[in-house]
């Protein structure tokens, strides 16, 4: 790759997240309500390994904000992968109240409650942090979610946007032929759309991930955004970092055990609302350095290359994707259906159908 194209991906890059970085501040913090003699403590764990920039800067920073903006009011105890359940163990424990909270990754209970792979995000639809939170909160598809969660004991706060879904790989991906035969180290919906395509889908835990590159288990995975990836030492084990990302942003989630959300008075249950929403605004900003700084070093530190992939390929994968959605609608029509086609309406208002 000439220097010429390294610069001109870089580029793209921070131009696609400006528009997101200058939303950062437009949330004020959740105005501070009057303390209360007992606070009430929570905990809340996460799968984010400990140790990582985003476990403190995102995860006990939301923790942090919940309990200033309540006054010590709301205590969110953190507790990292595996300290209190186990990680796909976390929507059930939340329902049963074993947990109190999570904020985690809705991909790991699409088998559980299909409309969870909305939440997350479909591959090739959103394109920037304005578009998801209108999806989401100026359609009625973040409530029609809440009824699905609803029915496992659980409440939906709401989607915490995660940066992009980057392609880190040994081998570089342009057209979609270099998909054919591609095991990527993929989960929920995002695994069904790549094998429409060609790749050949595999399922790794975030544990394993490392040595399933290195060892030629997989020859792609993705860990969020580059910055995620990079967390995951990738760059150790992979030459290439494919963009435009699958899909900008994809989602985590914040929720609740339900009678622990009822039993909060509605100034506390703003503060949770106002919270997410503002740490949508932090983490996508903190995540738009992270990445342009973890791509440069990429390139410059590591060797690796950053691909564009061509515009035919994320026509193509927008097909796929939506036909995926309408496959989910089919089987899921009270929940999946209704956002489906709400994805739709949304896919022709943005000009992307």
């Amino acid at each position: 790759m000439t220097q010429n194209s390294k610069t001109l991906s870089r580029r793209r890059f921070i131009a696609r997240g400006a528009t997101a970085a200058a939303g950062a501040g437009v949330l004020a913090a959740p105005a501070t309500i009057a303390s209360a003699s007992q606070p009430i403590t929570w905990r809340m764990q996460t799968h984010w390994p400990t140790g990582t920039w985003y476990y403190s800067d995102v995860f006990e920073d939301l923790a942090n904000r919940v309990r200033e903006a309540s006054n010590g009011e709301l205590i969110l105890e953190t507790h990292g992968p595996g300290s209190i359940v186990g990680t796909t163990d976390k929507l059930i424990a939340a329902g049963r109240g074993t947990l109190d909270a999570a904020l985690t990754f809705p991909a790991y209970w699409v088998g559980q409650i299909p409309v969870a792979g909305h939440l997350n995000g479909n591959l090739a639809t959103f394109g920037s942090l304005q578009e998801m939170e209108y999806f989401f909160y100026e359609t009625e598809a973040l409530s029609i979610i809440r009824e699905a969660y609803a029915e496992r004991g659980v409440y939906q706060v709401g989607p915490i946007a995660g940066g992009g879904v980057t392609l880190f790989g040994k081998r570089p991906i342009q057209t979609l032929e270099d998909f054919r035969g591609y095991r990527i180290r993929t989960t929920g919906t995002a695994a069904r759309v790549l094998e429409r395509l060609g790749a050949a889908p595999v399922t790794v835990a975030g544990g394993e991930l490392y040595q399933a590159l290195q060892t030629g288990v997989v020859d792609a995975a993705h860990w969020g955004s580059v910055s995620g990836g990079m967390s995951m030492s990738f760059q150790e084990v992979t030459s290439y970092i494919m963009q435009p990302d699958l899909v900008y942003p994809t989602n985590l989630e914040f929720f609740v055990n339900m009678n622990r959300w009822n039993q909060l008075g509605e100034d506390h249950k703003r503060v949770l609302h106002d919270a997410v929403r503002v740490t949508t605004n932090i983490y996508t900003a903190k995540i738009l350095y992270e990445d342009a700084t973890g791509m440069a070093s990429f390139v410059d530190d590591h060797g690796g290359e950053v691909v564009m992939m061509e515009d035919s390929v994320l026509d193509e994968m927008r097909t796929a994707s939506m036909a995926v959605v309408d496959e989910i609608s089919a089987q899921d029509a009270r929940y999946s259906g209704r956002v489906g086609e709400l994805l739709h309406e949304f896919m022709r208002m943005t000009g992307k159908a």
